[in-house]
């Protein structure tokens, strides 16, 4: 099967939690790259009551053979009791870029 590029978001309290999650996914090929965004406002409805929090957005780039292992890890590691994590398809990107990251996550 061909590789085919993933863009995955989640969605982070701190910086340091954001930081330490990409440190662990780069760190066991499970994604490519992960670039952290602060200083994003989250507004949501959450058990009945409308929130609204500073978020760190955290845009991963790996592989779709890696998403059980990586939505896995995530799950593990994430501190919300419902961690944000969505998988969008990569129809088209630099073949270089796209060689670089499919070497990263799968070799």
């Amino acid at each position: 099967m061909a590789p085919a590029a993933l863009v995955v978001l989640t969605t982070l309290a701190t910086e340091e939690d954001a930081r330490r999650l990409v440190t662990a996914l780069v760190g066991e090929r499970l994604v490519a790259c992960g670039t952290l965004l602060p200083r994003a406002r989250s507004i949501y409805r959450w058990e009945g009551e409308l929130t609204e929090e500073d978020e760190v957005l955290v845009v991963l780039k790996t592989d779709a053979s890696k998403w059980d292992a990586l939505a896995a890890a995530v799950r593990q590691r994430h501190p919300y009791e419902v961690p944000e994590l969505l998988a969008l398809p990569v129809e088209r990107g630099l073949d270089r870029y796209l060689a670089w990251l499919t070497s990263e996550v799968i070799g």
